[in-house]
């Protein structure tokens, strides 16, 4: 599989998540703003995709205590990382929350943590959506300035 589908794929991954996909995608050799935008569209996918779960499925699994278990344990653990951002600086605070290029920040925490909340979709869409942007340009930079930097691509 080339490095290309792998960077997209972890880029939907959880915990990887862009941080992981952009520097893979990027080893690729493809032109860096299409590795930027696929990767970036890859995490955009996670939000959809988690409301989904979160909407239709999760309800049917509640009955097994040990998805109910582990699902209270992941959303107390979204809840103490995303509410006090939300709670103190609204969307733009959500939304840097996202930004932030670290493990538990991304797509994932943030949708999890938006439906927890009770957030409107749209806005929870729209401020995850501009962190994750932010958040890929920062990967990005990152990932190519220090690729160009030591002539790896």
């Amino acid at each position: 599989m080339n490095a290309l589908l792998w960077g997209i794929l972890l880029s939907l991954s959880p915990i990887v998540e862009m941080q992981g996909g952009i520097p893979v995608a990027l080893s690729s050799g493809f032109n860096p703003w299409l590795v930027f935008i696929l990767c970036y569209a890859a995490n955009l996918l996670v939000i959809p995709i988690l409301y989904f779960f979160l909407e239709f499925v999760h309800d049917r699994f509640l009955h097994f205590k040990t998805y109910q278990s582990a699902f209270d344990k992941l959303m107390e653990r979204c809840r103490k990382k995303v509410r006090p951002y939300v709670d103190k600086y609204g969307m733009i605070g959500f939304a840097l929350f996202v930004a932030i290029p670290t493990p538990g920040t991304g797509a994932y925490t943030a949708t999890l943590g938006a439906w927890f909340l009770g957030m409107p979709k749209r806005k929870a869409f729209i401020a995850i959506a501009v962190g994750i942007l932010i958040n890929a340009f920062i990967v990005f930079g990152v990932a190519f300035g220090g690729m160009k930097l030591f002539s790896v691509i």
